[in-house]
């Protein structure tokens, strides 16, 4: 995916809003590509393709389904293994940018601290965000302790020095 320094393609520039629009979030050009970051880590790369639309992201749980998609395929240079997907959008296509932005949203929290993802709220209090699944912990039980009872070798060391 090659990257031009201008936002001439008006979804590349919504879709950099919105990721912008995350707390902790910035913007860097790393390899001429335009990397959307959040402390450091890139959660979004985005480039032209002779005018069209190119972007990655990081789908941790629904690359499976993205990669049904005609316009998906896995991030080259090794990071499609870690579940990293990216779409390429012709000049003229229009990319579904709601979905786009699910899967923005998606690379953020799989991204980011954990404080900074609370300070959004859950994926399904968003309006645009996928539900995700949130884990949560079992009740502890506390065990009752098991009564003390003299160990075997006690006893036999015992009952040897009565013997004696």
């Amino acid at each position: 995916m090659s990257a031009t320094n201008s936002l001439d393609n008006p979804h590349e520039l919504a879709l950099r809003d919105f990721a912008l629009g995350y707390p902790g979030t910035h913007e860097d050009m790393p390899w001429g590509h335009r990397a959307i970051k959040v402390k450091g880590k890139a959660f979004l790369f985005m480039g032209h393709e002779q005018g069209g639309l190119g972007l990655s992201v990081k789908l941790p749980h629904s690359k499976d389904a993205a990669l049904m998609l005609p316009f998906a395929t896995p991030t080259g240079y090794g990071l499609g293994k870690s579940g990293w997907v990216s779409a390429s959008f012709a000049k003229g296509q229009k990319p579904p940018i709601e979905m786009l932005r699910q899967w923005i949203d998606e690379s953020y929290r799989a991204i980011a601290p954990k404080k900074l993802v609370a300070q959004i709220g859950s994926a399904a209090e968003a309006p645009s965000a996928p539900a995700t699944k949130k884990k949560v912990a079992a009740p502890r039980v506390q065990k009752a302790a098991a009564p003390k009872t003299p160990t075997t070798r006690k006893k036999a060391g015992t009952a040897a020095k009565r013997t004696r």
